[in-house]
């Protein structure tokens, strides 16, 4: 019996209801209020109730309009706007009327800004911690173009958690990622690791990717000091994103999981509808 399904439509356990209660109102509301991005809404994550139950949220900062076109990401694409010199006192100030206890904060890529928006991404950070002492954080952040001083400036405010997607095999890249390669987001990982940091990756099954080329995946990110992997679903956003090749079992997934448990990472969140962030409270490890 096979381990995945070639059809564009959706398995059962991927129909998934978003939440609507009070506390994914209140949270809408106050995104609204400050003028904020967040995945967990934009990106229309399945996981955001049991997140936000967790005391858990992702928050973008850096706009939403991307000076990238990846193929699978439903962020616009153009010319951003110029840096919001606020956000990092509006995130800082939401995260701690939501009384966020885990913060994940991610990016658009601003390939327009000299820095890549590092500056921006250290004052947040700085931002986030002054308001919130007690508050655990993770970064997902872009890749800077491997310019080592820029991704030193987040390094420097410790964050505990630095994460920085692969998102697909080294195959895949160059159809599915716009302007990143494959080498570049290992030497970012390496670096972020080197520094005593907690360094995290992940990637989306369903683009057409082998098991060995997922395996491969699993030993480059191991061989440059990353601790906790991600493994979800792609699922097509609009009818401009590439298409889903297949759609992996949960049975395939939690093999995935076990497999690279195996090899050695301290933690695998390995699901049809991992995304992530998802469950990141649980990946801030002690080094």
């Amino acid at each position: 019996m096979s381990n995945c399904i070639n059809t564009r439509r959706k398995p059962e356990w991927l129909k998934i209801k978003l939440p609507m209660g009070d506390l994914a109102v209140g949270v809408n509301n106050l995104i609204k209020e400050n003028n904020l991005h967040t995945i967990c809404t934009s990106g229309m994550c399945p996981n955001q109730g049991e997140c936000w139950g967790c005391g858990t949220a992702t928050f973008m900062i850096g706009g939403d309009i991307c000076t990238r076109g990846c193929r699978f990401c439903n962020v616009n694409t153009g010319k951003p706007m110029p840096l919001d010199e606020a956000e990092p006192k509006h995130i800082a100030n939401s995260i701690k009327t939501l009384k966020v206890k885990h913060a994940v904060i991610t990016s658009v890529d601003r390939d327009d800004l000299e820095d890549g928006g590092a500056a921006h991404w250290a004052n947040t950070i700085r931002a986030v911690k002054r308001v919130n002492p007690q508050i655990t954080m993770e970064v997902l952040i872009p890749d800077f173009g491997g310019d080592k001083r820029l991704i030193d400036k987040v390094i420097t405010e410790m964050p505990e958690v630095i994460s920085h997607n692969m998102e697909t095999t080294r195959r895949l890249t160059p159809s599915i990622r716009s302007k990143a390669t494959y080498d570049i987001s290992l030497k970012v990982l390496k670096q972020i690791a080197d520094s005593g940091t907690t360094a995290k990756s992940g990637i989306m099954l369903g683009l057409g990717e082998t098991e060995e080329e997922i395996l491969q995946v699993m030993d480059d990110l191991l061989a440059v000091g990353v601790k906790v992997m991600t493994i979800g679903q792609y699922l097509q956003p609009t009818k401009d994103n590439v298409e889903v090749q297949e759609y992996v079992t949960p049975e395939k997934f939690k093999e995935y999981e076990e497999i690279g448990l195996k090899k050695g990472f301290a933690v695998v969140e390995s699901g049809p509808l991992v995304r992530s962030s998802y469950h990141a409270e649980r990946h801030v490890l002690e080094n």
